[in-house]
């Protein structure tokens, strides 16, 4: 069986880690090394990291204590680099603030990237405490440049419990193969966080890659824990500006300029109708940023 590397970013991240390695305790495949890049380190945090490794008996893990807010995608870069150096096969993306159930999950989704040789993987996402959807595979709409994910919001039932091959989803939880790492590299830092995923899942469906749905898998998502809700003005800058990035990087003309009205349309609206003094100045930023200080470059490489 593959070795496995899981890699996961910590920010202020306390209350969600006893969920986070109880999931991971009752797994029945326990070839993996857990790579916890920790943008918020603290005492605190790194006794609640010892005391619960030891507790559920996390069979190896690396605490990588960074200076300051590095941000999610240069977090997982120090992750995907560290799984890869030690000669892991693959590598799984997942968020802490999650919670899963199923012992067999993390084989599962092993056995299916080996056996039937897909390079990306992944399960079924729901909203914590509920059997709502979060994301049951998805796809990118282009003219918009922005992405869908299925069954949003919806119930579970048999509509998503059918596993197959989709355009998008995000990497909130998602085994990725090497291979796909030394075709496309790694994720884009400049994104800091929101759209590092969207890019880094665009390129790798452009340069010829799939993604599959494994659909009776099933984790448990808290989301927006760390980064203060949909509503926050660090939401509404860091969305808004990396969605720019991500269009002037990666599409031509004519979807471009298609891609690039919808935003400034669509967002224009919610600037004169919807926000606040607080957040038409965060959008203004974010805008502006996106715009004429974000130069389209690449991505880091092993």
């Amino acid at each position: 069986m593959a070795i496995l590397g899981l890699v996961t970013v910590l920010y202020n991240s306390d209350d969600v880690l006893d969920d986070f390695f109880r999931s991971l305790s009752v797994q029945n495949f326990t070839d993996y090394h857990l790579y916890m890049i920790d943008n918020s380190p603290s005492e605190k945090t790194d006794e609640i990291v010892k005391r619960l490794a030891k507790k559920y008996a996390i069979p190896a893990y690396t605490h990588v204590k960074n200076e300051g807010n590095f941000g999610v995608a240069k977090g997982n870069n120090q992750g995907i680099r560290l799984s890869l150096e030690a000669g892991c096969d693959y590598v799984i993306l997942l968020n802490n603030d999650i919670e899963f159930k199923q012992p067999f999950l993390l084989h599962d989704l092993v056995t299916c990237a080996v056996e039937q040789k897909e390079e990306i993987v992944f399960p079924k996402v729901m909203y914590y405490g509920t059997r709502k959807i979060q994301v049951a595979g998805g796809k990118f709409i282009l003219y918009k440049g922005t992405t869908i994910g299925f069954g949003l919001y919806e119930q579970d039932s048999e509509r998503y419990s059918k596993s197959g091959h989709f355009d998008y989803a995000p990497t909130g939880f998602m085994l990725i193969s090497r291979k796909v790492f030394e075709a496309i590299g790694y994720m884009d830092e400049k994104y800091f966080v929101y759209w590092d995923d969207d890019d880094f899942v665009y390129r790798a469906i452009t340069h010829g890659f799939k993604l599959y749905f494994l659909a009776h898998l099933e984790i448990f998502h808290k989301a927006s824990f760390s980064t203060g809700g949909h509503e926050s003005l660090f939401y509404v800058y860091q969305l808004n500006r990396n969605r720019l990035y991500f269009i002037r990087k990666n599409f031509k003309f004519p979807l471009k300029q298609v891609a690039l009205g919808h935003a400034l349309l669509t967002k224009g609206i919610q600037y004169l109708f919807y926000y606040d003094k607080e957040r038409r100045k965060a959008l203004k930023k974010a805008f502006y940023d996106g715009f004429f200080k974000m130069p389209v470059g690449t991505e880091a490489k092993g």
